[in-house]
């Protein structure tokens, strides 16, 4: 009897459970520095007050200097722009959540963040993929430069772009959104980052693993092969008709952009493998990888592809001359008066 009972209890609750579903979830990143939380808030702070600084100089150089209105630095702009809004999409309720304990959000909250900043961070893999690009058809067919790098090839790169990531991460958060979240509530991450989500599903989350590799094989994978293949011909191309210093100075050009390229895709592949393929990282490690991975690439853009580069360079001290000789004669102007 005794037996039967508790059987029917058992039923009872797991139907119960099967009827749940949280709608809030409250995140947990960095528990093992949870007495720290105040003093993470400073480091986080000034990483996002680089990141708006120097992509908005960054863009603001660009818009306001003629000669740099080219399709590189169009892409570099997109650059700029998206390392803006990936970071402002979960930067500034982590500050708050470090400051005032303020770590709950809703499930629909958790998906929108979710869609942005997967969406973003695959469109700046796209944009990467057109930066490489870019520099392959101006270093190995200069002459037809014009003709390809032209509006047409802007707005294909647009569909493409909006195609594959819409597609892509649409699918990736609709799949995330019919789970039943029953048990735990808790996020081990400090922004709702896919696999921190669905691993506290009680459904099965085949698909949504399925789902992260596919992420994987078609942002990492394509993306980043062309990316190599693309900058293997022109170091080939620059090696073997340049000498001395030009020879120097694109290689040391070309190897900072893969470096740069290889942080954004391996830390970001981490991120989705370590759930997906149950690979033991610490949750303080695993959170930390994954802002790192937003906001390391949006803080050194700005200096590799900005204070780096010649052109972006001389527009921007002539700039800082400019204002420094408007200063200078209003004063001038202000003391004879």
């Amino acid at each position: 009897m005794g037996s039967k009972n508790h059987n029917y209890s058992a039923m009872l609750e797991e139907l119960q459970r099967a009827n749940f579903s949280h709608s809030k979830f409250v995140f947990l990143g960095f528990p093992e520095l949870s007495q720290y939380r105040r003093l993470l808030f400073l480091p986080f702070f000034f990483s996002y007050l680089l990141v708006v600084i120097g992509n908005s100089l960054l863009l603001y150089v660009i818009k306001n200097t003629e000669t740099l209105h080219n399709p590189m630095y169009i892409l570099v702009s997109a650059l700029a722009i998206v390392d803006i809004i990936v970071p402002t999409a979960i930067l500034p309720a982590m500050l708050l959540g470090f400051l005032f304990d303020l770590n709950e959000i809703t499930l629909s909250g958790c998906l929108t963040q979710m869609f942005v900043t997967h969406f973003f961070s695959s469109v700046e893999s796209t944009i990467l993929l057109g930066m490489a690009l870019d520099r392959f058809v101006a270093i190995c067919k200069p002459l037809h430069y014009i003709e390809i790098m032209n509006t047409s090839m802007f707005l294909k790169l647009l569909l493409f772009t909006l195609i594959r990531s819409g597609a892509v991460m649409s699918a990736l958060v609709a799949l995330a959104s019919t789970l039943s979240f029953c048990a735990s509530n808790v996020i081990h991450h400090c922004y709702c980052d896919h696999m921190a989500l669905v691993s506290l599903a009680c459904d099965s989350i085949t698909r949504n693993n399925t789902m992260g590799l596919v992420v994987i094989i078609c942002f990492v994978g394509i993306d980043i092969s062309v990316i190599m293949f693309s900058y293997m011909k022109i170091l080939h191309i620059v090696l073997g008709t340049t000498a001395g210093d030009d020879r120097w100075k694109a290689f040391h050009t070309c190897g900072t952009h893969l470096i740069v390229m290889m942080c954004f895709y391996f830390v970001g592949s981490i991120t989705f493998l370590s759930r997906n393929l149950n690979i033991a990282i610490s949750t303080d490690v695993n959170t930390f990888l994954g802002v790192m991975y937003i906001v390391l690439p949006a803080s050194i853009n700005p200096i590799i592809y900005g204070v780096r580069t010649k052109e972006i360079r001389n527009a921007l001290m002539k700039m800082f001359k400019s204002n420094s000789k408007r200063v200078s004669l209003i004063r001038i102007s202000t003391v004879k008066v």
